[in-house]
């Protein structure tokens, strides 16, 4: 099973789960703009990442570039901002068990599943 961190409102999330369910790969869907995921939440994530937190912020997102560019936060600081603001997280995001990924581009994910 495969969790996917999801944004309806994202092409590139969809079309993840798109193949997904084309390649008949079972997911679970993680909305975060419906559930945002909790600071433990997101830190387990980043563990599994095995990524900072600066990996999984959407740095071109019209958000980030009008309240928190150029600003220096901390790791725990960004955290809870990503917590409060959750369309600023990358997504799709890919859990398989114990492991991450931040699904971009496509054919990273295909590797991703079929490992």
């Amino acid at each position: 099973m495969v969790k996917v961190i999801h944004n309806s409102n994202c092409s590139k999330s969809t079309a993840v789960l798109e193949y997904l369910d084309e390649n008949g790969v079972p997911f679970e869907i993680i909305d975060v703009m419906q559930d945002p995921l909790s600071e433990l939440e997101i830190k387990t994530l980043l563990k599994k990442l095995n990524a900072d937190v600066s990996h999984i912020i959407r740095k071109n997102d019209k958000l980030y570039l009008e309240k928190f560019a150029g600003k220096n936060y901390s790791e725990e600081e960004w955290i809870k901002i990503l917590t409060e603001n959750p369309s600023l997280i990358q997504r799709p995001i890919l859990i398989k068990g114990s492991v991450a990924m931040v699904g971009r581009p496509l054919e990273t994910v295909k590797l991703f599943v079929e490992e």
